[in-house]
């Protein structure tokens, strides 16, 4: 069984797509242990209820800074014996007192074909405004492992989405949740899950 931390921030869509796929079995031996936002009210919690998923939120401004905060999540996904911690819209960047007791075992989800459009900074709308801007035909997203780089660590899956004529940031950013991360994200889950059964996670 692989056991399932996930981190928050906002309407949890990457959230929904990972619960789904649990739901119809195509994550078997997958289980979220808890979702925890960052953000009180944020509709990801929500989500979580819905399924009978443990959702908390623990909230960064009541934390002085990013290593006292980081280390609070650290316990919290300890004391699940989490396996795997999932960033789905998770907008608070995680110290590295976080990501070394979890190294190899945190992933991301980003919304552009990595090195292109991705670093401090670009999350949100960001990175489709940018890659209009560029005028690129594709875009897409990306699944990659968390270091100590903002969207540094080593690519797992990408999925490649078409940029159409009249697209909007918010448009796009639509068609690339919903062709590409809400797919690539349980793909990347699944691969882990695998390795894990073969004890190589």
């Amino acid at each position: 069984m692989l056991r399932i931390g996930i981190l928050v921030s906002g309407g949890g869509t990457n959230l929904q797509a990972i619960i789904d796929r649990i739901e119809d079995g195509y994550l078997k031996d997958c289980a979220i242990t808890s979702v925890v936002s960052s953000k009180k009210g944020a509709y990801a919690l929500e989500r979580a209820a819905k399924h009978g998923i443990p959702a908390v939120c623990i909230p960064r401004k009541e934390y002085t800074d990013a290593v006292q905060y980081s280390r609070a999540l650290a316990e919290h996904f300890k004391s699940e014996n989490a396996d795997l911690i999932v960033l789905a819209g998770f907008l608070t960047v995680l110290d590295e007192c976080f990501i070394n007791e979890f190294k190899d075992r945190i992933i991301n989800v980003h919304p552009s074909l990595i090195p292109s459009f991705c670093g401090k900074g670009f999350y949100g709308l960001i990175p489709h405004k940018a890659a209009l801007e560029r005028g690129v035909k594709v875009t897409g997203a990306t699944v990659h492992f968390v270091n100590g780089e903002v969207d540094g660590g080593k690519i797992i899956i990408q999925k490649a989405v078409y940029v159409e004529e009249g697209d909007t940031p918010e448009i796009l950013q639509e068609r690339v949740m919903r062709e590409a991360e809400h797919i690539i994200l349980p793909e990347a889950i699944k691969i882990l899950s695998m390795k894990k059964a073969k004890g190589e996670f």
